[in-house]
């Protein structure tokens, strides 16, 4: 029990990435829409590449969104509007025009019979006028119902009346009537006329949503065994309609049965692969990051973040896929690792979305030159214009990428998607969002950017300011070489703010004992000369573990401490190695070597070189340009003899870059010039 659990406790980091291997291969699967593939891959405007296709089973034919768009649309324009009929209010007018009809028709000046069949003639126009109704307003370019007890009745637009259309038909109603009598009625009769139909809207949309409901999405059937496409023939638009309704339906009809359990299996399987590859890249190229669990987690963690956006997309909002701002990717993994990293994760996700998304080769291809572009174009994120201009030209690709597909397919401009031009620049805006995020990932994930980076380079705070104050002479070689490394990194295209933030913070800890270093002893006084070699040695080896444990303290990113503990690499104390010789001919150089390790980055390589090169300058009596570039040639081939950059990417060619650069610092930094004639 107790070997099990030692066992557990040394393989723990090793346990914890198989854990998170198989919960992101789930969740991935997880988040796949729920239905086959289809095994041809078929685009509009190029040749079938496969044997003749037939169809089988019996399928229906979708119809395309343009045609379901026009019947809609046809359905909206010719929609029926309904109206309600209040039949109170054509009773209320009756009455109104009796009462008023008593007050103008007096029994005094008119016979009972006549005053009988003016109010006849009355009430016929008022039945005549509400047998419709009068309208409140009217939507003259629709289908009129008017619903009267509970029926809908169909009304010719030409017969509604609405209040001043019902003054005239009063008018023309009363054309016999002799013109005493008439004049009365006619102003008894326009006073008293209310509308009494009034727009249903509830009643419309409702009529309008049934209507559009029975549509149909289908239109024809194909036969099983009928011949969908021969070898060769090119996918028009009606071939492709009809091939991508049959992927459709195949896809659906995967999805069942013992089908389901086959195709999660494959899915699984693939995925699983895809995943394989990056741990298998991170632990040969990347062995750093494979062995931090942390940076595996956050690698993981940013494509199950995008593999879940995607796919939330592809199955509510399809048509939005392209605004899923994928070069977000590999933008943040360069500004916290490196490109090639960015690029390979980029790559191995849009090859698990293109499971996922429609028209799976065009997203593949533009997601690939896009996340490419990313790659070669950011850089010194903590410059505010660059994250712009690159996110500018991301965009761009993108939309040339798509107006060439959209050529190749459709043969002209009609059909080309603007809306799809407009996707595109709300990934781009998005994608600015990468500073925020980058922010919050540092929070989180405790990594630096370059941001942080520019923050650290600041002399006027943090362990900076105590080591200017502490140690003078050593703040102001950190300076100095700090200048050389990050013109050697600029140079040869290293991470120049890496490097410089490195060179400023990798003799900090120099501070606890800074008159033990010659760069700090303002007086002849030399405490070395009353210690022994052995002892002498080892304080001056201590700076760098004394370093590492005081930025450590003070919280200094992992990638910063890395140039702390190998800007001497594993080389030897050589002056006090040499005095304990003369004391102890046999003496081993074990107790003279500084601990390491070796640099292991172009980075950690410039800043051993700049180091050593300044450092050793001070011994310099009268330089000349000859003697500047023998001491530089000199210092850096011991480096190498010593083969101290063996686990640096490194070059030959670039490492003759950077002696080149130092020599050129260091010419301008004894300012040689031409001896003038006296």
């Amino acid at each position: 029990m107790a070997k099990s659990l030692d066992n557990f406790y040394k393989n723990q980091s090793l346990i914890y990435k198989y854990v998170l291997y198989v919960i992101s291969v789930g969740l991935i699967v997880f988040f796949f829409p729920r239905g086959g593939k289809f095994k041809y891959e078929f685009q509009k405007g190029r040749s079938w590449q496969y044997e003749n296709l037939y169809a089988p089973f019996d399928f229906s034919i979708n119809k395309t969104e343009e045609e379901l768009n026009a019947e809609r649309r046809d359905l909206t324009e010719n929609k029926s509007i309904y109206y309600a009929y209040n039949d109170s209010i054509s009773q209320t007018v009756g009455k109104s025009f009796s009462q008023a009809f008593e007050d103008e028709f007096s029994e005094t000046a008119y016979s009972t019979s006549a005053r009988d069949y003016f109010l006849e003639i009355g009430n016929a126009i008022l039945d005549s006028i509400y047998t419709v109704g009068v309208f409140e307003s009217v939507d003259s370019g629709s289908r009129l119902l008017v619903v009267k007890n509970n029926e809908a009745i169909p009304v010719q637009t030409n017969k509604v009346l609405q209040k001043r259309g019902a003054a005239n038909a009063v008018v023309r109603l009363l054309a016999d009537v002799p013109n005493g009598p008439k004049e009365k009625l006619e102003r008894i009769l326009v006073r008293v006329i209310e509308a009494n139909v009034f727009f249903n809207g509830e009643l419309t949309e409702k009529a309008l949503q049934d209507e559009l409901s029975t549509i149909s999405f289908t239109r024809g059937n194909i036969p099983e065994g009928k011949l969908v496409i021969a070898k060769g023939e090119v996918v028009e638009a009606e071939r492709f309609n009809i091939l991508d309704s049959l992927k459709s339906q195949y896809e659906s009809e995967l999805w069942k049965g013992n089908n389901y359990y086959f195709i999660l299996s494959g899915y699984t399987i693939l995925v699983a692969l895809v995943l394989v590859m990056l741990l298998l890249f991170l632990k040969k190229y990347r062995p750093r990051i494979y062995a931090n669990n942390n940076k595996v987690t956050f690698i993981f963690f940013n494509i199950l973040i995008l593999v879940f956006s995607t796919t939330l997309v592809v199955e509510n909002f399809e048509m939005y896929v392209y605004a899923v701002p994928l070069c977000i990717l590999p933008l943040i993994l360069k500004n916290f690792f490196d490109a090639r990293l960015g690029l390979f994760v980029h790559v191995l996700t849009v090859l698990i979305l293109g499971f996922v998304v429609p028209n799976s080769f065009e997203y593949i291809f533009l997601q690939i030159i896009a996340g490419i572009v990313t790659i070669l174009t950011v850089s010194e994120l903590y410059k505010r214009a660059n994250l712009f201009i690159s996110v500018g030209q991301i965009t761009l690709i993108y939309m040339i990428g798509y107006f060439a597909f959209n050529i190749i397919q459709e043969g002209n401009l009609d059909n080309l998607k603007w809306v799809t031009f407009g996707l595109f620049l709300l990934n781009g805006m998005i994608t600015l969002f990468a500073q925020p995020l980058i922010y919050l990932y540092e929070k989180i994930f405790g990594l630096v950017s370059d941001v942080s980076l520019l923050e650290l380079s600041d002399t006027n705070s943090g362990l900076l300011k105590e080591l200017s104050d502490k140690a003078p002479g050593t703040f102001h070689h950190s300076l100095q070489v700090a200048n050389l490394a990050e013109a050697s990194a600029n140079e040869i295209g290293a991470n120049a703010m890496l490097v410089r933030v490195g060179a400023l913070y990798h003799d900090i800890g120099k501070m606890n004992r800074p008159t033990y270093f010659t760069e700090n002893q303002i007086t002849n006084v030399n405490p070395h000369n009353d210690l022994p070699p052995k002892e002498s040695a080892k304080i001056i080896i201590d700076h760098v573990i004394e370093g590492i444990e005081l930025a450590r303290k003070h919280n200094i990113p992992d990638r910063v401490i890395d140039f702390l503990r190998t800007h001497h690499g594993t080389s030897l104390v050589y002056y006090f190695f040499k005095k304990q010789q003369e004391l102890e001919p046999e003496v081993e150089e074990k107790g003279f070597r500084y601990p390491g390790p070796i640099p292991f980055s172009k980075e950690t390589a410039i800043l051993m070189m700049a180091d050593a090169v300044e450092a050793a300058s001070k011994s310099l009596k009268s330089p000349t340009y000859s003697i500047i570039d023998e001491f530089v040639e000199k210092i850096v081939q011991g480096q190498l003899k010593a083969d101290q950059f063996l686990n640096a990417d490194i070059t030959l060619k670039e490492i003759e870059a950077v002696k080149k650069v130092l020599k050129k610092k260091l010419t301008n930094i004894y300012h040689l010039r031409v001896e003038y004639p006296e």
